[in-house]
């Protein structure tokens, strides 16, 4: 195995990992204890090693897309080799597995489906339409119940984790829009391309307009309190209105790209609406 530390370290994206590590830990928070901490670490560590398999094993599949569009990439660089990248992605993926085992065994099995999820995605379903951004956005919100599994509490991580997931599915479907001239030249299978760009506006406001209902529903139900309410009303809601009308009015690339920033900066302001809605 051709093994570069440098092209390794690169293929993990560590800063993905670094929120990834973050994630998984708000997601312990927000359910209002960080106890057990010793178990929220694990649970930290192991989310982590499962997302940069996931990472590597994404640079395994995508190895002829990269070549034409990344050919910087570590391994159409030739930096590192495919079989040693395979096996790599294995490594982490079973590492992440077997620090689950010591923290609870729902969190084995979250561990082991999001691997194997994570394997699938890369293999088959990023190359389908929709069912690719469907995936990505359900990794995501197991984070947060990954961290709320840590502490005995997932149940109470549920409520951010169906945000994360429309939140991220609206926000992929948005990249996808930005990407079509990319995506084209290497015959990639997305929303916009297959069914057109009014077409994925038109599911991404429906996706964004049920996560606008959904905020509502924790305070109506008394999960969340006023401090909630208000500060996703005015921090999140406006925040996506304003997107989904800029996004219609003006669907360039640029424009796009602003909005899925915007966005994106936007997530940790739900997390502190959740954090203050708590109940004391």
């Amino acid at each position: 195995m051709n093994f570069n530390l440098k092209g390794y370290f690169i293929l993990v994206r560590p800063v993905n990992i670094l929120i990834g590590a973050l994630t998984v830990f708000v997601g312990a928070v927000i359910t209002g204890t960080i106890h057990p901490l010793e178990k929220v670490v694990l649970a930290c560590i192991s989310g982590s090693l499962i997302m940069a398999g996931g990472n590597v094993i994404n640079d395994y599949f995508d190895l002829e897309i990269d070549r034409v569009n990344k050919p910087f990439r570590p391994l159409p660089s030739n930096i590192v080799t495919a079989k040693g990248v395979l096996s790599f992605a294995i490594i982490l993926f079973a590492l992440g597995v077997f620090l689950s085992i010591f923290i609870f065994p729902l969190a084995v099995f979250v561990a082991v489906i999001t691997s194997i999820g994570l394997f699938f995605y890369s293999a088959k379903l990023k190359q389908t339409v929709f069912f690719g951004n469907i995936a990505v956005s359900l990794f995501s919100a197991l984070a947060f119940i990954y961290g709320g599994i840590a502490v005995g509490r997932w149940q109470e991580a549920l409520v951010p984790a169906g945000f994360a997931f429309l939140f991220h599915l609206g926000r992929e479907i948005i990249k996808d829009i930005e990407d079509q001239s990319a995506d084209k030249t290497v015959s990639a299978e997305t929303l916009p391309l297959r069914f057109g760009t009014k077409t994925a506006l038109k599911v991404t406001t429906v996706v964004f307009s049920s996560l606008i209902l959904f905020t509502f529903i924790p305070y109506i139900f008394g999960i969340y309190g006023e401090l909630y309410f208000w500060v996703v009303l005015v921090g999140v809601d406006l925040v996506i209105v304003s997107s989904l009308g800029f996004m219609w009015k003006h669907p360039s690339t640029q424009n796009l790209r602003r909005i899925s920033a915007v966005l994106k900066a936007d997530m940790p302001v739900g997390l502190l609406a959740i954090y203050l809605g708590l109940p004391n």
